[in-house]
Parts: C-alpha cells; structure tokens; sequence
C-alpha cells in the first residue's frame, strides 16, 4: 500500500510541479476509501487558488478516428512549437464484466509520453456514467495547479461520456473520418451541437478529396444548428496526425474561441456554471452514496428487489417505501 502523505506535502509537491506527486494525488481521488476522499480534498482546498488558468480542450470521435494519434500530432505541436506544457486525461473504457480497464494510452503516444512538457494520465472509467470517471475533474484541478497550460481530456467516444466532458472543459472537439458512407449518419445530432469545432482527420494518402467534401457537408450541417450561448460560429477542418497537415489550424481555431469568449465574458461564465454544476453533483453522488450505505436499507432493498422482478410492487412504490425509512 502506497504510504499517504501529507495534505500540505501533497500541495506543496503539486505546485512544485512534481510529476510523481501529482499521479499519486490523482491516484488518491480516485480511491474510493473515505480516508483517501477526505484527504484529497483538503489538498484541493490548498491548491485550488493556483488551478483555473489552463486551456481546457474536451475532444471526441467515433470509434476508428485515430483520437490518440490526433491528441498526440497537436500535443507535439503544443509542447515543441508552442512551448506550452500539456496534460492528457484519457479516460478508458472498462470492461462491465470483470471492472477491468485498458489503460493503452501511454503505449499509443509514445513520443508524447515521452516529452517532459508533457503528462499524461489513463484513467479507467469504471461504473461511471458514459465513462468519465468521478475523479476527473479533480484531477483536471491539479494538473492546472501543477502548472499546466492546456488540458486535453479524451472521452471513451461512446455512451453520455460527450456530455459530462462538455461540462468540465472550455472548447469541446468532434474528431470525424470522411469517405465512411453518407457523413452525417452514424452521429447523435446533440453531440454535433455541443461541437465547438470539428476536424476531419486522416486527411492524406488519397483522402484530401473526400475530406474536404465532408468538411462542406458538416459546415452546412452546423448551419442549420441554432446560435450558440457563446456567439461562436463553430468551425470545421481537416487535419491529418500523420503529415500534420491542419493540426496547427486547429490549435488556432481553439486560441481565436477562447479569446473572441473571454473578450464576452462567456467564457468566465461558463466555468461558473460548470462549478455549479458539479457541486450538484457531488452532493447528488454523496447522498446517493450513504442512502445505499444505509444498513436498513441494504437489508430492505433484497427483499423490495425481488417483488419489482416478481411484478408484487411496483417500482416507484418499492422506492417509496425505501425512500421513507
């Protein structure tokens, strides 16, 4: 078992910009001990005054995308030509039948794994919903504290995990492929809206024709979408991990949103909003978590479960009476 530290030597590590500090402190808010909990937080109460100053970049994609080989062409654009310093929270799809996770990221970035101004972070998704795991956003608070200018967080690309990464990150990036059949089948109309920018990846080796054409088509999708609450017109590219065609553009599509939304006020409102939102929650979670840690109710709940499946009690009545111990 990992010796604990210290809440201030935890802090003190991570605004030292201490790699290994910093993954054990994530690794901390990622237990479910109640211990591990109480202590994370009181390092996130220390280093909270120096998070909030990152980029925060959510990005998404169907399956086959090239997501990591995309992440790791703008990641090497960020930390070699940009001289800014990158975190990557990727969060990976766990196995529902054994809980187990494949934590593969670091294996497919190699190069960027490997760069000093960068760190990356596989977190395994467990039973979260849609797959963005509860310590998410805490960890994205300490890598902003640990000094880290843009944070990259990748969503498993499936379930409702677009939607809990909307709501923790500043500027939100669909990944398409181009030449897969009609190109806007296969994707949720809602996760198209909450698209800031879309880029059509693999865009090389034959493929630029293709691509530029579902880049068209999308555009005049995204038209007929109705106006964002940031007044952003989003915007789609092309772009290619392979030759890094396209990838500093988008870089530049996400520096001309965040200042055209600071220069709003948009953008400090809506990390308001988001802080907000997940202070709901955490209280949600919380309650959720003790009403089941109830021993009344874990003694009630087997008996009530079984008259929901025999058809005895309906469910709403079965949640009542649990409801009224």
């Amino acid at each position: 078992m990992l010796k604990r530290l210290s809440a201030d030597q935890y802090a003190d590590g991570i605004l030292a910009g201490n790699r290994v500090v910093l993954s054990q402190t994530i690794t901390l808010a990622e237990s479910t001990l109640a211990s591990d909990q109480a202590l994370t937080q009181q390092v996130l109460d220390r280093v909270l005054p120096h998070a909030g100053q990152s980029v925060r970049v959510g990005i998404t994609g169907v399956p086959g995308v090239g997501k990591s080989t995309f992440i790791e062409a703008l990641g090497l654009f960020l930390v070699n030509e940009q001289h800014k310093r990158l975190a990557v929270l990727a969060v990976d799809p766990t196995s529902q039948r054994s809980g187990g996770s494949i934590l593969g990221d670091k294996t497919r970035m190699t190069q960027l794994a490997a760069h000093p101004q960068a760190y990356i972070r596989p977190s395994p998704a467990g039973r979260s919903l849609g797959g963005v795991t509860r310590s998410t956003r805490e960890a994205l608070l300490l890598c902003e504290a640990a000094g880290y200018d843009v944070i990259f967080v990748e969503t498993v690309g499936v379930g409702q995990s677009e939607t809990a990464v909307h709501g923790m990150v500043d500027f939100f990036l669909l990944l398409m492929l181009a030449g897969a059949g009609d190109e806007l089948q296969g994707i949720k109309k809602g996760i198209m809206e909450m698209a800031d920018a879309i880029s059509i990846t693999k865009a090389d080796g034959g493929n630029e024709l293709a691509a530029r054409r579902a880049r068209r088509e999308y555009q005049n999708a995204l038209h007929l979408f109705p106006a964002t609450d940031s007044g952003w017109q989003p915007v789609v590219t092309t772009s290619s991990a392979v030759s890094g065609a396209g990838v500093p553009q988008v870089w530049e599509v996400i520096q001309n949103y965040t200042q055209q939304t600071q220069a709003s006020g948009y953008f400090q409102r809506r990390r308001q909003q988001q802080n907000l939102h997940w202070l709901h929650e955490a209280i949600r979670h919380g309650l959720e978590e003790r009403f089941y840690a109830r021993p009344e109710v874990q003694v009630q709940l087997a008996s009530l479960r079984q008259q929901v499946i025999s058809g005895q009690k309906s469910a709403f009545g079965a949640a009542g009476e649990l409801l009224g111990l």
